[in-house]
């Protein structure tokens, strides 16, 4: 949708054969062909990018929440972006863009608009459905433990065994790796959803989502520099995560090694706890010192689960000594193996670079803990 007609037939000429084309001048003609309740993807041109234009598109996307929008400007600029989203758009690309990367991106603003489910007239916006998605929060007191490993891993199992969407937040604000782990480019990160908190509603967060294309994991990645932690409090975080289990089945949360007011918040809000430990002497102490601080924050022992890491590894110590140092029985043992590190180089996670290694198995039996019922009971290894 644009005023020129030049572009319009350009970038429906673009398009091709990939998927169904009609270009507009405006959006008044564009709701003379298609009623509302039809649910479409609006390519809007330069033409709607200054204040008039976003102010006719967040007009559009307001009343018809089936309508998801893309923009396509001559210049990308974070001003630009920043008032894209606040206007509903909810992705913003620069021309000239060749073929693939128009068709991907009109493919990610259709998921949005299938998985966001349409609320009843009247439903109250702070409403929240009564089937929310659980929060599995994974933790650890000592960097190095292998917690981002576990966390992504885990996520991709998840995505790929349950009925509703998995969405995996890389909630270590300064140094997250869930991006490079997954070999994915951040286009958007928590910091883009907390400049727009007051306005946040799921729509708004699912645009600003990745997609994990081997799995189907959503992903809501970390500030790409460490300056920008500190714009992320400890309530926007909660509403985020809120906000994401309106939407998405299990809400993995990878965290950074150390206790802060957004750690806190998100240990409280969660279902689960994974607590995650190697076997070495400095990891099971600063571990044992964390089990404290999360009984005096009165966290339910019942949400804790206990990974070991490296399980197998021949340090003088055996899962026995661990378990009653800690005074927990661990429910699952991750054996160290080879392939971890190699799959981390490669970017692509050990359960799809390697599914028969015995870490695979581990990560299957960690998410059949999940599927099986949150609250499962401890012990079982």
């Amino acid at each position: 949708m644009d005023d020129d007609p030049k572009l319009r037939t350009r970038l429906a000429m673009q398009l091709g054969e990939g998927v169904a084309v009609a270009s507009f001048p405006s959006i008044e003609a564009m709701e003379e062909k298609f009623a509302s309740g039809t649910p479409l993807v609006v390519v809007f041109g330069p033409s709607y990018a200054d204040p008039a234009g976003l102010k006719a598109v967040q007009g559009l996307t307001r009343y018809r929440p089936e309508v998801g929008s893309l923009m396509v400007v001559e210049e990308l600029t974070t001003a630009m972006l920043q008032q894209a989203l606040r206007a509903g758009v909810r992705d913003v690309i620069a021309l000239p863009a060749d073929q693939d990367f128009l068709l991907e991106a009109i493919d990610r603003v259709a998921d949005t608009i299938s998985v966001v489910p349409m609320a009843p007239a009247g439903t109250p916006a702070t409403e929240l459905p009564s089937d929310m998605g659980s929060v599995i929060t994974v933790f650890s007191t000592k960097g190095g433990a292998g917690k981002s490993v576990i966390a992504s891993n885990l996520a991709i199992v998840l995505a790929r065994k349950a009925d509703g969407p998995v969405v995996l937040v890389d909630a270590d604000l300064q140094f997250g790796d869930v991006a490079v782990m997954l070999k994915m480019t951040p286009q958007h990160t928590i910091v883009d959803a907390v400049s727009n908190i007051h306005r946040l509603d799921a729509q708004l967060l699912q645009s600003l989502l990745m997609r994990h294309d081997q799995s189907g994991l959503l992903v809501l990645a970390a500030p790409v520099e460490p300056a920008f932690a500190d714009q992320v409090g400890a309530a926007d975080m909660v509403k985020i995560v809120k906000l994401l289990q309106t939407f998405c089945k299990y809400v993995v949360i990878d965290t950074p090694a150390h206790f802060n007011d957004v750690v806190l918040a998100l240990l409280e809000e969660s279902d689960d706890i994974l607590l995650i430990s190697g076997m070495d002497i400095p990891n099971i102490k600063n571990v044992k010192l964390g089990l404290q601080t999360l009984r005096l924050l009165n966290i339910p022992v019942s949400k804790l689960k206990l990974v070991l890491n490296r399980a197998n590894s021949k340090v003088k110590l055996d899962v026995g000594e661990v378990e009653r140092t800690l005074q927990i029985k661990a429910d699952c043992l991750v054996p160290s193996d080879i392939i971890v590190p190699q799959s981390v180089n490669k970017g692509v996670p050990a359960v799809l670079d390697a599914p028969r290694s015995g870490v695979s198995k581990r990560m299957e039996q960690l998410a059949e803990l999940f599927m099986a019922g949150s609250q499962s009971k401890r012990g079982s290894r």
